[in-house]
């Protein structure tokens, strides 16, 4: 679902500067990692909506490519064989109405299409829920593996020493196990940063709150010429589970007008003000689903994150991409996945663009019944370290 950025239902709100310094730039590809999740999706985010009952997921991997030929990735999706998972976990996944598939390791991807595993310099886990964190074991031990701050203090040790961990210990047993720390010299609009390579191409940003030591990551994926702006792709990880959960905003207001993929109230062309008369305080500028109150590990520090982000998505020159976004998989994304292109020329190919109302399709069923936004709110599941 396309629309236009420049004709908002209403006025937006400009956004904070960033004031991202000048630097280098890195390819980035993003790859589907074949993970296929369904979960209710009260467990994660409300009120309801009509008809959007479930949350489908993929899940994302990022390989990060600097001039040099250094190598990273960021996040892992879920391991192939899940039975293999702490017994915590397996046991978490056997829960009614969950259900999930996966048919290849990243480690599979990349050696499948001339990428070695031992080409890697280290993988970033986002943070460490399972359906992020991948196989370590199917990488070779000079593969480092980087995490969020608080995760040694707060998540070690694993199973099997803790019969009860989330997380198995072979993941990071004879491999460097690096924890990020941040502080305050470096900040990229209201996110603390690493400069990892030192040269600006690529940042690491703090962004506490969903869970133990999840981090984010912005690359510089070209070089702005002739006045235009350099471009930067913007790894969310699971700062949100859904478009719905950070738009439409102040910076990012409901279009005038939206153009689905398939008709929807037997229009190919949509007035966004069917969508703001759906929002349960019928806002053009307030997004649609909050975090289920038991779901991050810190609610009020998860939501100080969304809103750092979306001061990143009002930008026109940054993509945000969150892990479980299921629009890029739409055929008429434009996106290119590993190994068939990068996401460097995302600003050119209007990507952006292409993706951004792409979760209003999810609505469909509302629109077209009448029905309006719920404003009770569930719980949520609980998901913590153990």
């Amino acid at each position: 679902m396309s629309s236009s950025k420049e004709e908002p239902l209403v006025a937006a709100v400009p956004a904070p500067p960033l004031n991202i310094p000048s630097g280098a730039t890195v390819s980035v590809k993003i790859i589907d990692t074949t993970t296929a999740i369904k979960v209710p999706l009260s467990l994660q985010m409300g009120p309801k909506i009509m008809g959007h009952d479930d949350l489908f997921c993929p899940a994302y991997s990022f390989l990060i490519e600097h001039p040099s030929g250094r190598k990273l990735l960021y996040d892992l999706g879920t391991r192939k064989d899940l039975e293999n998972l702490s017994p915590s976990i397996v046991g978490m996944m056997s829960a009614p109405g969950w259900h999930f598939k996966v048919e290849k390791d990243v480690a599979e991807i990349l050696e499948a299409n001339a990428t070695s595993t031992g080409s890697i310099e280290a993988v970033i886990w986002s943070h460490w829920h399972f359906d992020h964190i991948g196989n370590m074991e199917t990488f070779p031990s000079s593969v480092n593996l980087i995490v969020g701050p608080g995760f040694k203090s707060g998540l070690l040790p694993g199973y099997p020493t803790n019969k009860d961990s989330h997380l198995l210990e072979s993941d990071w047993a004879g491999r460097e196990l690096v924890e990020l720390e941040f502080d305050a010299r470096l900040k990229l609009g209201q996110f603390k940063a690493i400069d990892y390579f030192d040269d600006g191409s690529f940042y690491l940003l703090d962004a506490p709150g969903h869970a133990i030591g999840h981090v984010c990551g912005l690359a510089r994926v070209s070089k702005g010429t002739g006045g235009e702006e350099d471009t930067f792709v913007f790894m969310g990880g699971d700062t949100c589970h859904h478009g719905g959960q950070w738009r439409p905003n102040q910076y990012l207001p409901l279009p005038k007008q939206v153009f689905p993929t398939k008709p929807i109230l037997g229009r190919s062309v949509c007035p966004g003000s069917v969508f703001q008369t759906l929002h349960r305080h019928n806002s053009a500028v307030e997004e649609y689903y909050k975090m289920a109150p038991n779901f991050p590990q810190d609610y009020q520090e998860a939501e100080k994150t969304i809103h750092h982000m979306q001061e990143f998505d009002a930008a026109e020159n940054i993509l945000v991409i969150i892990a479980h976004d299921c629009a890029p998989l739409e055929p008429n994304s434009g996106f290119k996945f590993f190994p068939d292109g990068t996401l460097n020329d995302w600003k050119r190919d209007k990507l952006d663009q292409r993706i951004r109302w792409t979760f209003l399709e999810d609505f469909q069923s509302a629109i077209e019944q009448g029905a309006r936004q719920e404003t009770k709110m569930e719980a949520g599941l609980t998901f913590r370290p153990r």
